[in-house]
């Protein structure tokens, strides 16, 4: 698949993402310590399982299991040398899963760490990190790499820059923001126009949007705002409310599927042209959202 043929789809209609693969580990067995990347090549068959499962559910798009690849980020597990191996891995299970017609996104999540001076990695470190990311994903036949729940735009464009380093695919980019009393913003304090603003102007990012951290009516909201600032088309994948420890101290969330997808109909009023979920969303919401998106499927 080419970015000029997913330009053709968005052209014609709505694309739906997959949910969360974080979460779909948690309740195939991952435990608090475990890296979820080491599955790719300890567990792939769980991994295959859940990418078949958004895609029986109807996700037209869906994420390798590299979200914290980077190396910098596979360093808090020991496993800083065993990055091309895993981020590769990713790749070629989604690779083998994929439907005809599917688009496999590499992903690319935050390194964990602060830039300078609020950190101690520099520029050209983040940079360096995710090109060997980048190089690894590609070379394992993902479409295009989505840089994803980045909530500082310096790390951001340290990902883009990396990315393009290393390799010729497409690069969209999904920032995360959180709802304050003056608006949407980064924890960084970046705003939707300054974002926005910079990814297209600055970096010609075709594909861009947020992920994480809110629920789909505040999802919704923001898209509208995002819509404001650009024509180009905009990714939505939000959580499924908020996290909660129930009575049997399970992790849940507070958005029940349906009360997610309510607001499909809002995000799609608002020019969203993607929508999948994150946190705490699973197939069943991937199900929802597509009986709306493509009624006559």
């Amino acid at each position: 698949m080419t970015l000029v043929e997913l330009e053709t789809q968005l052209r014609k209609r709505i694309l739906v993402g997959d949910g969360g693969m974080g979460t779909q580990l948690i309740e195939h067995g991952l435990t608090k310590g475990e890296c979820p990347e080491l599955w790719n090549v300890e567990k792939p068959k769980v991994i295959k399982k859940i990418h078949s499962s958004y895609l029986q559910a109807g996700a037209d798009i869906f994420l390798t299991n590299s979200f914290g690849g980077t190396r910098i980020k596979l360093s808090a597990f020991g496993l800083e040398e065993r990055t091309d191996e895993l981020n590769f891995a990713a790749a070629k299970l989604a690779a083998e899963a994929r439907i005809n017609g599917k688009f496999i996104a590499g992903s690319i999540g935050p390194t964990g760490q602060f830039l300078e001076p609020q950190g101690s990695f520099t520029e050209s470190e983040f940079i360096q990190a995710f090109s060997e990311q980048a190089e690894a994903l590609s070379r394992g036949k993902v479409d295009f790499l989505l840089i994803e729940t980045m909530y500082d735009l310096r790390e951001a464009l340290c990902a883009v820059k990396g990315a393009r380093k290393s390799s010729d695919l497409p690069v969209f980019v999904t920032m995360t923001f959180k709802k304050t009393p003056r608006g949407f913003f980064t924890i960084m304090g970046d705003s939707v126009q300054k974002c926005l603003e910079t990814l297209e102007r600055e970096c010609n990012i075709p594909v861009f949007g947020a992920n994480c951290t809110l629920d789909s009516k505040d999802m919704a909201d923001l898209i509208k705002i995002m819509r404001k600032w650009t024509t180009r088309p905009l990714i939505a994948q939000a959580n499924s409310g908020q996290p909660l420890l129930s009575a049997e101290n399970q992790l849940v969330y507070s958005q029940s599927v349906m009360d997610y997808v309510r607001y499909v109909p809002l995000m799609i009023k608002n020019g969203v042209n993607i929508i999948g979920g994150c946190c705490g969303t699973g197939p069943e919401h991937i199900k929802e959202i597509a009986k709306i998106v493509k009624p006559s499927a």
